[in-house]
């Protein structure tokens, strides 16, 4: 978990990408955003569900970087803006 964690700390992304998803994470409600993302069911848990949102975000930077047309960067900045909040809440339950 601390891994996890750790290395989202050395990530690097665009300053566009961030700023946005900074914005939008303000306002992250776990269960309508994981919702989006991982569809219906039960949510797994925050440690699970930053790792799974970790790896979609990396393909999505795949993409990005490769110019692919079917890149999104709404999507992306979706994706960026739950593992921040699943980051904060990860964080906070830990520092608890």
């Amino acid at each position: 978990m601390k891994d996890i964690l750790k290395s989202l700390d050395s990530l690097r992304r665009p300053r566009l990408l961030i700023r946005a998803a900074r914005i939008g994470a303000a306002d992250y409600r776990r269960d309508a955003h994981l919702r989006r993302h991982f569809g219906y069911g039960a949510l797994p848990r925050s440690a699970a569900a930053l790792a799974r949102l970790v790896e979609m975000e990396e393909a999505l930077n795949q993409q990005r970087q490769g110019g692919t047309d079917s890149y999104s960067p709404m999507h992306h900045v979706e994706i960026l803006i739950a593992v921040m909040g699943e980051a904060r809440i990860l964080r906070t339950t830990h520092a608890a």
